[in-house]
């Protein structure tokens, strides 16, 4: 049996395949339990490891720190790749006051971390692991855990002994936030959305779909492309429904003429001005708009040809050259305004109304070969890699700071990997990955160094919180309360953020997924999704490089 013991304890690639891929498999496992609708998720990896290592079972440093970097920076990729298209539109108009609150949390969490340090007496390096397990980033886990290494040499393996002590409370934390917000402000959800729905049915940028018939003789015999010049208010005729029932999709083109039924989409405010001037708004039925004896189909087209990665809507001139409308464009599960300035991506799903052989035209333009997609691309991987590690390694130096600042493998992937998935399009490059092959390199990429992470800090953790280490759980936890009670109390007070909104952009503040599902379960609406989507990116790159730098004051 001293074949099985050296697997076990020994020190051969075995051995360190075998104890990754038993770490990983348990801890996976244990991620599935959920406790009143909530879980620790992947973090059961890291528990796992700690415990593995505790009682003897150890990589070797050299694999350990291989494992652990590699994991790391493959996440990262995965993570800025999935937040570069909306990350610099993020901060456009609403966005760029719940940026502005997360941005207000991130500040009050680190300055809140840098009292407790010096009222504690706690290393910084300690409190640096304690900030990233009460706001559930491990990302900035790794940055602080690559940057002390990178200055310093050596580990400190602290920094993950205090994020595994605060993390498990700073999920329970960030629920607690959310629910004690909603007792202080006295939110009645049915009465909040009910206020919501009415505020929004009110508001003048509010757009409305409206039938008007034109009575107007000045519009009579006029082209749709005419009619805009003839007035002022903004609107878009969809398709027009001719005095004997027929219903035709509409282009610049198109003829209006008396007693033509015109389906359009206007602003709120502009919406009984707009159907008085150009006729009366009369009642018509969805359904015929969408009979199913029309000629008129719907239809999802994917883009799949290279050649549209990268162009404008509005350069394919579909509704011209086709005679089709495009609805909506999805991309990553998200839906888009189909407007002409809206830069297309391989894999957008684009829905596009029109005849039958007319859709077939531009299917056979797009692409609409799924086949294509299936197949990976991998340059941008091994590019962004490649550049990450180049700008990680350059050395910046500030002032009387005796060691140089480093973005470190981490912090350089990450700027490279949202800069190409927000501009790789303009260059041609094919960014493109499904949702599924996203989201399994991040989870190969997260459990690798979660692993790698217990397994180098499990040694001495059970010393280190009996000896004291105990108190990191209340340190943690104040961390993850505070700010966000601060933060959502002004927001909601003073900011007019309606309270899923708020729940959304306090799950995102803290790139906390429980947290999120957890908000959607209590709303009626999509806004928490929509708050967290928002505050994300620049959440998660804030996290990271905020981390480094107190590491860096530390040492």
């Amino acid at each position: 049996m001293e074949w099985f013991r050296e697997l076990v304890f020994g020190t051969g690639i075995a051995h360190s395949i075998l104890l990754l891929a038993l770490v990983i498999a348990v801890g996976a496992a244990l991620a599935k339990i959920k406790v009143a609708g909530v879980s620790l998720g992947m973090t059961w990896i890291l528990f796992v490891g700690i415990v593995a290592s505790h009682f003897g079972l150890v990589l070797d440093p050299v694999v350990l720190g291989f494992i652990r970097d590699f994991g790391l920076i493959v996440f990262i990729f995965a993570v800025g790749m999935q937040v570069g298209p909306s990350f610099f539109s993020s901060f456009r108009k609403g966005g760029l006051k719940l940026n502005g609150f997360a941005v207000l949390s991130i500040a009050l969490s680190v300055g809140i971390a840098l009292i407790l340090c010096k009222v504690a007496d706690v290393k910084l390096t300690t409190m640096t692991g304690i900030l990233c397990g009460a706001v559930t980033n491990t990302p900035g886990l790794g940055a602080a855990q690559e940057a002390y290494h990178d200055a310093t040499g050596v580990s400190d393996p602290s920094i993950a002994m205090g994020y595994a002590v605060a993390y498990p409370l700073g999920v329970i934390g960030i629920i607690l936030s959310m629910i004690l917000l909603r007792v202080i402000f006295r939110v009645n959800i049915e009465a909040e959305n009910k206020r919501l729905e009415e505020a929004r049915r009110d508001d003048p940028s509010a757009t409305n779909t409206v039938s008007v018939k034109v009575t107007n003789p000045v519009f009579s015999g006029k082209k749709i492309a005419d009619m805009k010049k003839l007035c002022t208010n903004r609107f878009v005729i969809s398709r027009i429904m001719h005095p004997d029932g027929t219903v035709d999709i509409a282009a610049g083109h198109s003829v209006i003429n008396l007693d033509d039924v015109l389906y359009m989409v206007v602003s709120a405010k502009d919406s009984a001005r707009v159907a008085s001037f150009i006729g009366e708004e009369v009642t018509v039925d969805d359904d015929k708009w969408r009979e199913e004896n029309q000629k008129y189909v719907s239809r999802r087209i994917v883009i799949t040809k290279p050649q549209i990665n990268g162009r404008y809507l509005g350069d394919l001139k579909l509704r011209n050259n086709f005679g089709v409308n495009v609805v909506r464009v999805n991309r990553a599960g998200i839906d888009l305004a189909a407007t002409a300035n809206l830069q297309l991506q391989m894999g957008d799903r684009l829905t596009v109304v029109g005849e039958e052989a007319a859709l077939q035209d531009v299917a056979n333009m797009l692409g609409n070969q799924l086949k294509r997609l299936r197949h990976p691309n991998i340059i941008p991987i091994f590019v962004c890699l490649l550049l990450g590690a180049l700008l990680g390694s350059i050395p910046f130096y500030f002032g009387n700071i005796p060691q140089p600042v480093k973005l470190g493998l981490a912090g350089g992937t990450l700027v490279f990997a949202i800069l190409v998935g927000r501009f790789g399009p303009k260059i041609r490059m094919i960014t493109y990955t499904t949702v599924s092959a996203n989201l399994m390199l991040r989870e190969i990429g997260i459990s690798m160094f979660l692993a790698a992470v217990g397994l180098g800090a499990g040694s001495g953790f059970v010393e280190t919180i009996v000896g004291g280490g105990w108190k990191w759980i209340g340190y943690g936890f104040i961390i993850t309360v505070l700010p966000l009670l601060i933060t959502g109390f002004i927001a909601h007070k003073w900011g007019k953020v309606d309270f899923f909104t708020l729940m959304g952009m306090m799950a995102g503040g803290t790139t906390d997924p429980p947290a999120l599902s957890f908000a959607s379960s209590i709303s009626p609406n999509d806004l928490p999704a929509v708050g967290y989507t928002t505050v994300y990116p620049l959440t998660m790159f804030l996290r990271i490089i905020t981390a480094q730098m107190l590491i860096l004051l530390a040492v």
